[in-house]
């Protein structure tokens, strides 16, 4: 699975290569966004689609605050043009939103990522028609050791 700020990819090893899985759209690549509207939690394209009317309780470019302290540079930079709320927790960002009717929910940037890798398990599941128990996920080379702590407990 290759995690991206913007999308996301899963594929798979066989018959002696790598074959890149088409999510349910047909796409190869999924956009790397959560949404929450009144009834349900969005993943994906279906997210992407709500986002334009619904940009406050549309989560993208998480990636960019997984491992990262709350005061760090990258986080009070993406803090002041992000349309959804950023919020400081021990010292971490955390994202704020409403997930249903008036319903207001804190959640950690690896809980937001897990949201988009069980999407991603699903389409490769779909695809394989089993169960799928194991996964690698890719990280920048550039990403630190908490970057990449994040991403493991986000898998």
């Amino acid at each position: 699975i290759d995690l991206g700020t913007t999308y996301t990819c899963v594929a798979v090893f066989q018959h002696g290569k790598v074959e890149i899985i088409a999510n349910d759209q047909g796409n190869r690549t999924t956009a790397s966004l959560v949404a929450f509207n009144d009834e349900e939690r969005l993943v994906g394209e279906a997210a992407k689609n709500q986002a334009t009317i619904n940009p406050a309780r549309s989560v993208y470019v998480v990636k960019r605050l997984m491992g990262r302290s709350f005061d760090d540079r990258t986080v009070q930079r993406d803090i002041k043009w992000l349309p959804y709320s950023i919020i400081n927790k021990g010292g971490k960002p955390y994202v704020k939103t409403h997930i249903q009717a008036g319903e207001e929910k804190v959640l950690s940037p690896e809980e937001i990522s897990a949201m988009i890798l069980t999407k991603m398990k699903e389409i490769a599941e779909n695809y394989l028609g089993r169960d799928v128990k194991h996964a690698v996920i890719t990280v920048p080379a550039y990403f630190n050791d908490s970057q990449r702590q994040a991403t493991k407990d986000a898998g």
